[in-house]
């Protein structure tokens, strides 16, 4: 019952890969200085929503007892909403990025960003009012919560699509705090 949301949670992490790409030149010191300032806040976000991700993976792959379950998942909706909230006011706190429309370009992206964070926000509170000992209510309420993920992750994919669209993807993935290593497989 849990496999399903553990393939569909990997679509979070899918959403933060997009960031790990080659990097870029360095014509333009000024989006690349912007991008640090984003970027070395973005880190311990980015390594929390990867580690929450691992913790959601690990139980839906254990044959985890649904109360575990439902700690472990809620847990990581939180730290998701929080990490994705931060990543917003880190963007709003870099200023206005040095490319054209930027202004248009910040705003859209934070916007989406704070749309994941209620998004994963709402999935904790769906994911809290479950009822572990009812397994068959408990698998029909995990189907919903996986169900929504792909319209709560949905903002943060609008958000990094905006940015590169904006032309910010070469300074954002040239910077180190911003790549994430892809996932390793996990032992058995």
């Amino acid at each position: 019952m849990n496999k399903k949301l553990a393939a569909a949670l990997s679509g979070g992490a899918v959403l933060m890969l997009v960031l790990s790409g080659c990097g870029g030149d360095d014509s333009d010191e000024k989006a690349n200085a912007w991008a640090k300032k984003v970027c070395d806040q973005w880190q311990p976000e980015l390594k929390k929503i990867e580690a929450a991700n691992a913790d959601i993976k690990r139980v839906a792959t254990e044959s985890s007892k649904p109360d575990e379950v439902q700690k472990t998942d809620s847990a990581a909706f939180g730290t998701m909403s929080e990490s994705y909230k931060t990543m917003g006011a880190a963007l709003q706190g870099a200023g206005v990025p040095p490319v054209k429309e930027g202004q248009t370009t910040l705003d859209a992206a934070v916007k989406g960003f704070n749309e994941t964070s209620t998004g994963y926000a709402a999935l904790k509170t769906k994911m809290d009012a479950l009822d572990p000992q009812d397994q068959t209510k408990f698998a029909d309420g995990l189907k919903e919560v996986a169900g929504g993920l792909q319209e709560a992750t949905k903002g943060g994919k609008d958000a990094l699509a905006q940015l590169n669209a904006g032309g910010l993807d070469k300074a954002i993935n040239s910077q180190k705090g911003c790549q994430v290593a892809a996932p390793s497989p996990t032992p058995k």
